[in-house]
């Protein structure tokens, strides 16, 4: 259907979200910040000052000019170590840069069903008690990575027979040998809970950054949107941008960021809270009433 002005395709963007995302904005209209912006993003953990200047050859007092714009806005943290000043990206930036601009295009209420460009070389199928063992070697390498999981091992064999959903979990396989997998665990007992689930997926080690985590997303959404689950949730670590970005693609929109939620090898972690609702047509007639919200908050 074409949308009328008496009927609008998005709600009216908010006065007070207008003006925020016209500050960032207006902060990224220097190049200069963009570039840094881009190399603080990039990095792993901190840079300092000094380092900054030498990757982007501007001189340190316009790098810390620029710093100060970006710190305001809440696009990155300044910490003074010592003598020096340590520089990291905002993670909820990661996500709520992207979400303005699409509020600002419309686009909010668009939110994909699933990744579309899957691997040719790539197939899905539903996980075997068979598979738990290779299943518990790739979630040991996921856990190795120290951006996965809380977990600082893998359960064992006889524990993820029934820590997932009976049709709800899935591995992939390329020529021959499974390379990753999906599954969904229900978030409570409760029978008003019932269509909801907690997700997880894991490539194996050496067959990341080949799409098979798409293809176990598709095959993760599309069968859980047809067998009875009506919202899927899951809990990403803010530097797991690959993961976020995936699980964007695959129609989850990010409910916010649960700030010191638990200590990992000692220290406090935050985590995004991602959450995919089942959309028209695949309920029973409700509508998908999700709002996204506010992502990125100043520092």
């Amino acid at each position: 259907m074409t949308a009328t002005r008496s009927e609008p395709a998005v709600p009216a963007l908010p006065q007070t979200d207008a003006e925020t995302y016209a500050a960032w904005f207006a902060c990224l209209a220097e190049p200069m910040r963009v570039q840094l912006l881009h190399v603080i993003a990039t990095t792993p953990g901190s840079v300092s000052v000094g380092q900054l200047a030498e990757m982007v050859n501007v001189r340190q007092p316009t790098v810390s000019h620029h710093l100060r714009k970006l710190a305001d806005v809440g696009f990155v943290t300044l910490t003074k170590v010592g003598t020096s000043t340590r520089v990291a990206v905002n993670p909820n930036c990661c996500t709520g840069l992207p979400h303005a601009a699409d509020a600002v295009m419309g686009m909010v209420k668009a939110r994909p069903c699933c990744p579309t460009d899957l691997p040719a070389d790539v197939t899905t199928r539903p996980m075997a008690d068979a598979d738990l063992e290779e299943v518990r070697e790739i979630y040991s390498q996921g856990i190795a990575t120290g951006h996965a999981t809380f977990e600082t091992r893998a359960p064992s064999v006889e524990d993820l027979k029934t820590t997932w959903l009976p049709g709800h979990r899935w591995v992939a396989e390329a020529e021959g040998a499974v390379v990753g997998w999906a599954a969904a665990a229900p978030v409570s007992d409760r029978a008003a809970y019932a269509g909801v689930a907690e997700t997880s997926v894991y490539v194996a080690e050496g067959a990341r950054g080949r799409g098979v985590g798409k293809a176990l997303l598709y095959r993760q959404v599309t069968e859980a949107d047809t067998g009875g689950l009506w919202t899927l949730q899951t809990s990403v670590f803010p530097e797991n941008r690959a993961s976020l970005s995936l699980h964007h693609q695959a129609g989850f929109r990010t409910v916010g960021v649960r700030e010191r939620i638990a200590q990992h090898h000692g220290h406090w972690r935050d985590t995004v809270l991602l959450e995919r609702r089942r959309g028209v047509g695949l309920t029973t007639g409700e509508a998908d009433s999700c709002e996204d919200g506010m992502d990125c908050a100043t520092a």
